[in-house]
Parts: C-alpha cells; sequence; structure tokens
C-alpha cells in the first residue's frame, strides 16, 4: 500500500537516505514500533503454540478477527477494539468446548469460523464509510497506525508476556508431556485455557500488521523455522524472536518503497527463511549419512582393514 495512492518511493540503496526518508513520516515510525511489539509478543505465544500443536485453534482466532474488526468498525468504533474483543472471546469459546472428542470441537469450530467470516463480509458490505472494502483487514496495512494504537499494543503486549513468564515453565512442561504434568499436579487445563486466552490477544494484535489471513506469517513460520534449526528450548525461542522481528521490519521496508501489501512481503520473507532452514537440515542429513557410509564401508578405516586381513 503506497503513501495517499501515489507512486512508491525510489530506493537508493544508500541506507542512511533512505531510511531516514522512510522515518520521516510519524506513520512510519509507528509502523515499526507496532511492529516490534508485535513481532516480539506472536514470536512467543507462536513458539508455544508450534510447540503445542494447536495451529488449526490460531488460524481460527485469525480468521475471527476479520470479523471482530468489521463490526466494530460498523458499529463506529476502532478496529483495534474489534479485534481483541472478538479474538478473546472466542478463545474463550474454543476453551469451554475443548471438553468434546477433537474430530468434534474441530468440526464446531470450523463451523463456526465460516459463519463469522461469512458475518465479516457482510459488515464491510452494509458500511461504506472510511473502510475501502475488507483489503486492508485481510492482508494488512502499516497506513493509519496511531501513537495511541502502538500504546494499546505495547500495554497488551507487556501483559501477555508477563502472563507467559509466569506461567511458562508448568506450560513448557504440559505442552511436552501432558500425561505426566498433569499426574505430577500440574493444573493442564487451567494452563491451556490461559494460554489460548493470550492466543486470542496475541492474534489480535498481529492481526493489525500482517492481516487476518496471514496472522500465519509472524504466528507460526518463525517458531516453525526456529524448532528446525535447533531443538534446543532456549536457543530456539531467541531465534524466534529474532526471525519475527527481520520479517516485520524487512516487510515494512519493502513495503513502504513498494506498490504491494505489507502482508505479502512479510509472509514471503517469514517463508523464505522456512526454505532455507529445511534446505540447510536436509543438506546436514546428507553430509552425515554420506559420511557415515564412508566410515562403515569395508576398508574405509583400519579396524575394517584389519578385520579384512584376520578373513
Amino acid at each position: 500500500m503506497t503513501l495517499a495512492g501515489t507512486a512508491a518511493p525510489a530506493w537508493s540503496w544508500n541506507l542512511v537516505t533512505d531510511f531516514q526518508d522512510m522515518w520521516s513520516y510519524p506513520f512510519m515510525v509507528n509502523a515499526f514500533r507496532a511492529g516490534a511489539v508485535v513481532a516480539v509478543v506472536c514470536a512467543v505465544v507462536g513458539w508455544f503454540v508450534v510447540l503445542r500443536r494447536q495451529t488449526f485453534a490460531a488460524h481460527t482466532l485469525s480468521a475471527v478477527a476479520f470479523p471482530g474488526a468489521a463490526g466494530a468498525l460498523l458499529l463506529g468504533l476502532g478496529a483495534v477494539y474489534g479485534y481483541f474483543t472478538l479474538c478473546v472471546a472466542a478463545a474463550l469459546v474454543i476453551a469451554a468446548l475443548r471438553g468434546g472428542g477433537e474430530h468434534e470441537d474441530s468440526a464446531l469450530t470450523g463451523t463456526v469460523q465460516a459463519f463469522l467470516l461469512a458475518s465479516g463480509f457482510l459488515f464491510t458490505a452494509l458500511y461504506r464509510g472510511l473502510l475501502e472494502g475488507p483489503q486492508s483487514i485481510l492482508f494488512g496495512t502499516f497506513l493509519g497506525i496511531t501513537s495511541s494504537q502502538v500504546t494499546v499494543l505495547m500495554v497488551v503486549g507487556a501483559v501477555v508476556l508477563a502472563v507467559l513468564a509466569l506461567i511458562g515453565r508448568p506450560l513448557l512442561f504440559a505442552s511436552v508431556d501432558p500425561e505426566v504434568a498433569r499426574g505430577r499436579g500440574v493444573p493442564v487445563r487451567a494452563l491451556s485455557v490461559v494460554f489460548l486466552v493470550l492466543l486470542g490477544a496475541a492474534t489480535a494484535e498481529a492481526s493489525q500488521i500482517t492481516g487476518t489471513l496471514l496472522v500465519f506469517a509472524l504466528m507460526v513460520i518463525p517458531a516453525a523455522t526456529a524448532q528446525v534449526l535447533t531443538a534446543r528450548p532456549a536457543l530456539s525461542l531467541a531465534l524466534t524472536v529474532l526471525l519475527a522481528l527481520a520479517a516485520t521490519w524487512l516487510g515494512l521496508t519493502a513495503a513502504y518503497y513498494s506498490p504491494y501489501p505489507l502482508g505479502f512481503f512479510v509472509t514471503t520473507i517469514a517463508f523464505a527463511g522456512y526454505v532455507l532452514a529445511l534446505g540447510g537440515r536436509s543438506l546436514r542429513e546428507m553430509r552425515t549419512r554420506t559420511r557415515t557410509r564412508t566410515l562403515t564401508r569395508p576398508g574405509a578405516d583400519g579396524v575394517s582393514a584389519a578385520r579384512e586381513a584376520a578373513a
């Protein structure tokens, strides 16, 4: 999305000049601040999402964010209130429905998700004021981010991270082996409910940067990439945060200097990192297999040669 519909600014390859030009606009400064908050929060929450295999829940909450924002605009409220209200409410509903069977919960959640998506498109059709179609809600935008929005994101993000810091260790235990954790007295059910509420808040934050359809760009891809690179929890979590920050800031820069939407760049950069991580792991595995075959081949070392001579 470009400035006021004009041609995109030209990238000069003079980094100092380019960044000075980009940050001369207050909305771009706000966009980078908001992007940093969202990236960190989504990276930490998304790391647990991938570990707990709750990507379907994250997808459902991102879909719910769309009718939440559209409905808030239809009522004359800010989209940010719709994001948070409906995402957190949907998280509580999902937590309440998890008492049934897994397949039953998925079917019911998917049915409600489809209805809410249709409601979102109805809201955008009814509201023809400042909202120019659903594109900015679905695919994200960096225009119009105000200082008050940044403040709200910072406050919510601080609360989410503080709660995760408090429940992090038992949540990790419950995520890795819930049965053993339950046997040790860990409140697995309560932790699941609290985490879903945190996931709803993080999804509401991410939707304002990537759009509701591309929340996975920050919620899942950086965490999945980090867990491909290392199995160490602390290092994996740190890598997730760095990858999310890189995807967000590079995406904002690319979107400012091009006519294409922000969500596309954030998603593409994050996906490119994931592909590179998979390629690097495949190369390492190929080298390991090749080295193993070489060492175990008859005559490849002294032991094999000795056995060959004894025979």
